[in-house]
């Protein structure tokens, strides 16, 4: 029965999920001989929910057998997910695997938390209004490779980065399929698959434990990366809001320092989710930043789209999430700004950036200490 709710509760649920992955852990009936035109979802305790056929269709190639991989539980609402948790992610689709949980301060300007902590205005910032925080879980998860094809148009799945260790201050890599996700965007499920998700830290990571719920412990190599790069993975503040149906979500993670010629560079990546709340179509074409730096300079920043792309939020596929790069000659600095987006009918209109703060920390250098291969950026 819990199954049964779960069906009935996740409907408003797929019509966000990426249409390559949503049938994988449901078994699809395209043979039905009462109504050819759309596929059933099948429960064995429950009536037959309806979905419209181009959602599966079009993510079967031809000649290729939908499979079953996994029973979705239900979500959790109160607690946290733990080591080895089987999800599929709610909005893009992918299947992952929950490293380990990260508690952060959740900033959201659209709403007035009952939260002691408040954020202080960022300098030059839009409104005036008191942003409080609340704490919110976030996992470290890793995505299936074999889901990652599927989504690189809406999300990277390179976007974890590492400030590199030798003399090239702007050298980076990145761990391919490492992500960060919310606790609303985890869609549980269990499988009786051994090794499940296709990794390559898979089973570097974790090991089968039939007697554990779920069946994946931590190994000790896990547990020794998890510590020695908690500084560089650290998840810390989220900040979030909403302009006319488009919600922005800005994650800031600190890198670290390096030395270049005379100065100190202090270096961040930041991690950005777009997501059409509405049901217009729209398109990022430009975007307007603007960078404070402790030191007292003032930069602006302007450009068209996001990494080199303009993407299309409908409601089909409702968010894009990217990951960029800032580096100050100060330890600290903040940073705000606005999105460009254009209507159907040639109309355009700004999407506020809420502003963050970029910190620093204790500079460590991050060693080298990352098992399988890593992907250089620089």
């Amino acid at each position: 029965m819990a199954a049964c709710a779960l069906r009935r509760g996740l409907l408003s649920t797929f019509s966000k999920l990426n249409k390559q992955h949503t049938s994988r852990v449901l078994c699809v009936d395209f043979n039905s001989k009462s109504d050819l035109q759309r596929p059933r979802l099948l429960c064995s305790t429950c009536n037959v929910f309806d979905i419209q056929q181009k959602r599966f269709m079009s993510s079967r190639p031809e000649g290729k057998v939908l499979e079953t991989v996994g029973v979705f539980e239900a979500p959790k609402q109160h607690g946290k997910y733990e080591t080895g948790q089987l999800f599929l992610h709610s909005v893009f689709g992918y299947r992952g695997i929950v490293l380990f949980p990260w508690h952060a301060r959740l900033y959201d300007r659209d709403v007035s938390p009952q939260a002691a902590e408040s954020k202080p205005e960022t300098p030059g910032a839009h409104g005036s209004k008191e942003v409080k925080g609340k704490t919110h879980t976030y996992y470290q998860v890793l995505i299936d490779t074999r889901d990652c094809p599927h989504i690189s148009q809406r999300s990277q799945t390179e976007a974890v980065t590492f400030l590199a260790n030798h003399d090239d201050s702007r050298a980076l890599y990145a761990i391919p399929g490492l992500d960060y996700v919310s606790h609303e965007d985890i869609l549980p499920y269990n499988s009786t698959d051994q090794i499940p998700i296709q990794h390559e830290l898979f089973e570097r990571f974790l090991m089968f434990n039939a007697g554990k719920v779920p069946p994946f412990i931590p190994r000790d190599t896990l547990r020794a990366w998890q510590e020695k790069n908690h500084p560089w993975l650290e998840l810390s503040d989220v900040h979030r809001e909403t302009t006319e149906n488009i919600r922005v979500t800005v994650i800031p993670f600190y890198m670290g320092m390096r030395e270049a010629q005379t100065s100190h560079v202090y270096w961040w990546r930041y991690c950005i989710r777009l997501e059409n709340m509405g049901s217009e179509v729209v398109q990022l074409r430009e975007r307007h930043w603007r960078i404070f730096s402790l030191s007292g300079t003032l930069e602006t920043v302007r450009g068209r789209g996001v990494v080199g792309r303009e993407p299309v939020l409908s409601k089909e596929q409702p968010a894009f999430q990217y990951s960029s790069h800032v580096s100050l000659q100060a330890p600290s600095g903040h940073m705000w700004g606005s999105y460009r987006l254009e209507r159907p009918n040639g109309t355009f209109f700004d999407v506020r950036i809420p502003p963050f703060s970029l910190e620093s920390k204790k500079d460590d250098t991050p060693n080298g200490f990352l098992p399988g291969p890593f992907t250089s950026l620089a």
